[in-house]
């Protein structure tokens, strides 16, 4: 079996933290879920391609799996998570190019 390492942005880290006790116990028990089986979170399609969604309630965690890493990029409400994992990608894809 394949172990996972979960790698995130401080301000998901911060964002987590911070989030009343009964929705970051379910946020923690999603990660691990997550980290134990990463096809476990939907495909996403179009620009989002490569990235999954894993749902919590009403909000969503994105990431993407890198081989033996699951990178997340975003977590919050759904109403506008996938707008701003699709900035948090570009950005990310714009500090690969540059270095």
């Amino acid at each position: 079996m394949i172990r996972y390492r979960l790698e995130m942005p401080q301000a998901v880290r911060h964002l987590i933290r911070h989030l009343p006790p009964e929705l970051k116990t379910k946020v923690k028990v999603a990660l691990r879920s997550i980290a134990e089986n990463p096809e476990r979170g939907k495909e996403l399609r179009e620009e989002l391609a490569g990235l999954r969604s894993y749902r919590i309630g009403r909000s969503r965690i994105v990431y993407r799996v890198a081989g033996s890493i699951i990178e997340i990029v975003a977590f919050g409400p759904r109403v506008d998570i996938y707008a701003r994992a699709a900035v948090e990608l570009a950005k990310k894809l714009r500090g690969h190019k540059d270095g």
